[in-house]
Formats: C-alpha cells, sequence, structure tokens
C-alpha cells in the first residue's frame, strides 16, 4: 500500500494479519515485515502505532487474553448443564485454537516479549495459559458448589492438569489438532475421580 493512504483501525488489521500468519505459518513466520505485507501496509505503519515490534507481541497477547476473559465468561454459564467432561472439552477445544498456541510458543521463546509482559504480569506466569487455568478453576468451582464434583475436589491441581495436558495435546502434532475423542479421553481421566466421589 502506498505510503500517505490512511488505514482504517490500523491496529486491528495489524492484529489480524498476525494471526492469520500463526494460523498459517506459525511463530517462526511472525516478523514485522510479514505482518505488514499481510495487512497491506507499509512496514511505517506498524511502528506508527507500537514501539517497537515486542510491543505490537505484546498487544497480540492481551487481546488473546481478552478472548480468554470472554470463554471463561460463557464457560460459567454452562455449569449445571450437559456433562463436566463435555463442557472442557468444549473449552479445550476452543481454547487450544492454532493462534493461542502459537501465542504460547512466542512468549515462551522470545526473551524481550517476556521481558516486556512481565511488567505488568505476575513475574513467573505464562500469559494465555495463565488465564486458561484460572477459567477452568472458575468453573470446576462453580461445578462443586453445584454437587457435580467432589466438594473436598483440589480445584487448581485439576485446572492446571486440564490445561498442562490439554497444551501438550495440541502441542504434540503437526499443525492439526487432535480429535475431540483424544481430548475426551484425557478429560474424563483427569476428573473421573471428583465425578465419581460426589456420588459418595
Amino acid at each position: 500500500m502506498p505510503t500517505g493512504i490512511q488505514i482504517r483501525d490500523a491496529r486491528k488489521q495489524l492484529l489480524d494479519a498476525a494471526e492469520r500468519i500463526l494460523r498459517r505459518e506459525g511463530p517462526s513466520a511472525l516478523t514485522s515485515r510479514a505482518v505488514t505485507t499481510e495487512a497491506g501496509c507499509a512496514k511505517g505503519v506498524l511502528h506508527k502505532h507500537f514501539a517497537d515490534f515486542d510491543a505490537f507481541l505484546a498487544e497480540l497477547v492481551h487481546d488473546r487474553v481478552a478472548r480468554i476473559e470472554d470463554q471463561a465468561t460463557a464457560l460459567r454459564k454452562s455449569a449445571g448443564t450437559g456433562s463436566v467432561a463435555d463442557n472442557l472439552n468444549g473449552a479445550l477445544m476452543d481454547l487450544f485454537d492454532p493462534v493461542a498456541v502459537a501465542i504460547v510458543g512466542l512468549i515462551i521463546f522470545r526473551d524481550e516479549l517476556r521481558a516486556r509482559l512481565r511488567h505488568t504480569r505476575p513475574a513467573h506466569s505464562v500469559p494465555v495459559l495463565t488465564e486458561a487455568s484460572a477459567m477452568i478453576a472458575a468453573y470446576l468451582t462453580d461445578e462443586c458448589e453445584m454437587g457435580r464434583l467432589a466438594a473436598d475436589a483440589d480445584i487448581d491441581s485439576l485446572a492446571l492438569s486440564l490445561i498442562g495436558a490439554g497444551h501438550l495435546l495440541f502441542t504434540a502434532r503437526d499443525g492439526t489438532p487432535p480429535d475431540a475423542g483424544a481430548v475426551d479421553k484425557v478429560v474424563t481421566t483427569i476428573i473421573a475421580d471428583v465425578v465419581q466421589r460426589r456420588l459418595l
């Protein structure tokens, strides 16, 4: 795109372009030039809106965290309906889309990005995974209060187990997500004890 032409909502256009690249090619392909080329704008547009590329990536992370907060609201509304396993399966399938998995990879492998995120977050947290774990924990707490899980369930450990296992499931492939049956098997195994003991 020639310089001098105003782009409407350039920040959103750049973030959307980054997500398309992550979905299509993964985190190794995400550069400032790739983003501006994908967005169809001059390279200077990115630097007009963001101090540097890591500031742009931090915004990409914050945008994904905001989406998880929306997912958390929907998941908590499902408490008491359907089965706990089905609700968790759906949550993990939605959560670990290719973009989210790629963003976690960026956070882990880019020191500069982690340093920038540390200014606004707890030092040892991994954004996206931390919010995902909180989302699952809040949902499981609601299900405990409704009597659908054992009252003494270790919610934090269950949430960490579900997020850790889910992340491994979705990153252990060649970009192809696991099928619903594989996710269900892991979820059912992790929550089996607290589901069974609610009946005792």
